[in-house]
């Protein structure tokens, strides 16, 4: 063998793995599967990773003693099936179903005894090359019905405390595979829900019931297992709870599925074992609900006394109190209990989910006055807090094991705790107090209010600004129920002082807004919340109103202005220096020198920042300070009205629309103050910037250049290494040994 041959067949090996393990695969459940006879019964069986059609055929067959193939039902036309099953398949009692178009599902309608065997799901090629398996096996075992459970109650009457215990025999015929479990539940009444105990298996483990689990804890719940199929449970000491209608049941499992982790139950069978009754001994307690202190109104306290009577026969138990709430409602309609809080059996006090908030803060308090007087105590009532109220006293036993049971619980007449709710009320009136007829003088307000049904309230006072009637608000100052005065969105630093807020009399504020300028004409009012104290002294809100709106609509008369731009160059190179001017005009009206100023920003409109209204590049205040954010920008003022941009070495990204935009300020004659007119804007001018040919070519070309490069080197290494082992294994192109007769006759 050649060493070409040799390298050969590892390839070929490998390749041959990779075919097969991608070949076709047929799937059933993993067996055996074990079902009672009579009962339905379906096998599920898939392909996947095939070729061909979507859709996939099946055909279903039984493997008998010696090899022999009984075919059984098929989904592809022109099969022919046992005539040993063909009345049952013309029946349906035996049918298919497809599931999917790689899946089907062969059924029983009542399966037998006789069914028992190996079931093969086989699928026709449709694969251009033939891998995988083409059919799986399971075995189907069907069983008997033998269970049978033959419980007894030894002692259906007991007396409270007496020990009660349950006998159930299950016994069935052994088979592979299977396990048993027992189970006991309870169902109070005729016609109540059954209620879990306890259940034994079927792996020899134990389950409770979630109201059982503690006492199983404790002791209370005992298994008595004594073989022969005996299955006993003791209930140690019996409570009023336990009387009622008991039933016992067995069932059986078979392991399936995720290598038998999972269980499945393949029969059960349940029996009455019968009624027990429960004599209560003589713990016969009485329990009245009163109200001690009944509230007037909304804030008042209100105390509700729990008290135990005729208390017999209690020795060591303890008493614990639940205490409920629930809304008043008419005729007989079912109310719904909300838990406040619970006074337990060691004094530990459980808050409700609904009312912890109130009784960590105080709010609400429960505690005990005596041995048999349980308080409620709400500190201030709200609206909220009226309605029907119980209390439920719990007796307690103590266990063997140093635990507790419930023995007995007696539940109190409801009490209704209602009074006529007083709706808190609030208005506000503004009245103008000082008209702005003009520009730069003064506007004052009063804002006039009344509440009632207040309590000891105090007001937050806001002053709101609309610029039209019913548009959105502004917050301009307000004032807290302590007095504190504290500027919202009045935005002009310069202007701070302007603005002023304060109480002048017990229910009444005064707004006064100095030097009122253009943008200061609109709509202003009061928006007034009234607050009350809680027990903690803390402020609550109660109820708020708005007063009516009082407008400032003086005429502007005033110079009025224009706005334009204008630029040296649209084009330019990169480098150059452009300058563009924003020029104001004074249309109407020359004031003198000194009655006018400006506020002066230019903008880029770049792409990405033309819905964000530009880009700021340098700005002008009325005072002549110049803010950038751009250092190769600049901005002057070359005479009164003209304001010039310069843009210094410039770039592509200062490519783009530029705009300007100004607001003048005027000097009032009469006050000697200064007022801002409207913001102007002018129209756009468009900077080009041009890129040289060679500039915007030659880092493209670079990099085109370094990768031919590259690839040019790698290639040339890569068939010199080629060359080289092919060169140094081929044993063709080995040198062969020289013979010295060739030699002899060279020479």
């Amino acid at each position: 063998m050649d060493k070409g041959t040799g390298l050969l067949r590892p390839v070929i090996l490998f390749f041959a793995l990779v075919l097969f393990s991608e070949g076709r695969v047929v799937k059933v459940p993993v067996g055996p599967l074990v079902h009672v006879e009579g009962q339905a019964v379906s096998i599920r069986c898939n392909v996947s990773n095939y070729e061909g059609p979507r859709e996939q055929d099946f055909d279903w067959s039984i493997l008998q003693a010696g090899g022999t193939v009984l075919n059984l039902i098929s989904t592809l036309g022109g099969f022919i099936m046992d005539s040993s099953v063909r009345d049952r398949v013309n029946s349906g009692d035996i049918s298919y179903e497809k599931l999917t178009d790689n899946s089907v599902e062969l059924r029983f309608k009542k399966v037998r005894a006789t069914d028992s065997g190996v079931y093969r799901c086989g699928t026709p090629s449709t694969d251009s090359v033939i891998s995988g398996n083409y059919h799986a096996d399971v075995e189907l075992k069907v069983i008997g019905d033998s269970l049978k459970v033959s419980p007894a109650i030894p002692k259906s009457a007991v007396s409270e405390g007496e020990p009660l215990e349950l006998q159930c025999n299950a016994t069935r015929g052994f088979t592979e595979h299977t396990f048993l479990s027992v189970s006991w539940s309870l169902r109070r009444g005729d016609t109540g829900p059954l209620e879990d105990i306890l259940t034994f298996g079927p792996d020899d483990k134990i389950s409770v019931g979630s109201n059982y689990t503690q006492r199983y804890t404790d002791g209370g719940l005992r298994l008595d297992l004594r073989g022969g199929g005996f299955y006993g449970l003791v209930l140690k000491r019996t409570k009023p709870s336990d009387q009622g209608q008991y039933v016992c049941a067995a069932q059986e499992w078979v392991r399936q599925g995720e290598e038998g982790r999972r269980w499945r139950k393949i029969l059960e069978k349940s029996e009455d074992m019968g009624k027990v009754v429960v004599t209560p001994t003589d713990l016969q307690f009485k329990v009245t609900l009163t109200a001690s202190v009944n509230p007037q109104a909304s804030n008042d306290p209100a105390e509700l006394l729990c008290q135990v009577l005729d208390l017999l026969h209690l020795q060591d138990g303890r008493l614990a109190v639940t205490w409920s709430y629930s809304t008043i409602t008419p005729g007989d309609v079912s109310q719904k209990k909300i838990a406040i809080a619970s006074l337990n059996e060691e004094g530990a006090l459980i808050p409700g989910s609904e009312y912890k908030p109130r009784l960590d803060s105080g709010d609400i308090a429960v505690s005990r006055r005596e041995s048999n007087v349980f308080v409620l105590r709400l500190l201030q009532t709200r609206d909220a807090d009226m309605g029907s109220y119980s209390c439920a006293v719990n007796a307690w036993m103590p266990t063997r094991q140093a635990g507790w049971e419930k023995a007995k619980e007696v539940q109190s007449t409801p009490v209704s705790v209602q009074w006529t709710p007083q709706i808190p009320v609030l208005r506000v009136v503004a009245h103008r107090v000082r008209e702005a007829s003009t520009g730069g003088s003064t506007f004052e307000m009063t804002c006039q209010v009344t509440g009632q049904n207040l309590r000891n309230p105090g007001y937050t006072v806001l002053i709101r600004f609309e610029e039209t009637l019913g548009g959105k608000s502004r917050k301009v100052l307000s004032l807290s129920q302590d007095s504190v005065l504290q500027s919202e969105e009045w935005s002009e630093p310069s202007r701070v002082d302007s603005v002023v807020l304060e109480k002048t009399g017990q229910l009444e504020y005064r707004f006064r807004l100095y030097g009122v300028q253009v943008t200061d004409r609109g709509f202003y009012y009061c928006d007034v919340t009234a607050w009350t104290r809680d027990q903690k002294q803390e402020w609550i809100k109660s109820v708020s109103a708005e007063s009516n709106k009082i407008e400032i609509a003086f005429v502007h008369t005033g110079p009025v202005f224009n706005i334009s731009i204008h630029s040296e160059a649209n084009n330019v190179l990169p480098g150059d220096t452009v300058q563009m001017k924003c020029i104001i005009s004074i249309l109407n009206a020359s004031p003198n020198t000194g009655d006018v100023a400006f506020d002066v920003r230019w903008f880029q409109d770049s792409g990405w920042a033309v819905d964000n209204g530009g880009v700021s590049l340098v700005s002008m205040d009325h005072w002549g300070v110049v803010k950038k954010s751009s250092n190769h920008s600049s901005l002057e003022r070359t005479d009164r009205h003209t304001f010039v941009l310069s843009l210094h070495k410039t770039q592509d990204r200062d490519a783009g629309e530029y705009h300007c935009r100004a607001t003048p300020w005027l000097l009032s004659p009469a006050t000697g103050a200064w007022s801002r007119g409207e913001e102007l804007t002018s129209t756009s001018t468009f900077l080009s910037v041009q890129m040289q040919l060679w500039e915007s070519l030659k880092m493209p070309v670079g990099y085109g250049v370094f990768a031919a490069v590259i690839a040019g080197v790698l290639s040339v290494l890569l068939g010199l290494l080629v060359a080289h082992c092919c060169f140094s294994r081929n044993p063709m192109h080995t040198p062969r040994p020289r013979n010295k007769l060739m030699d002899l006759e060279m020479d």
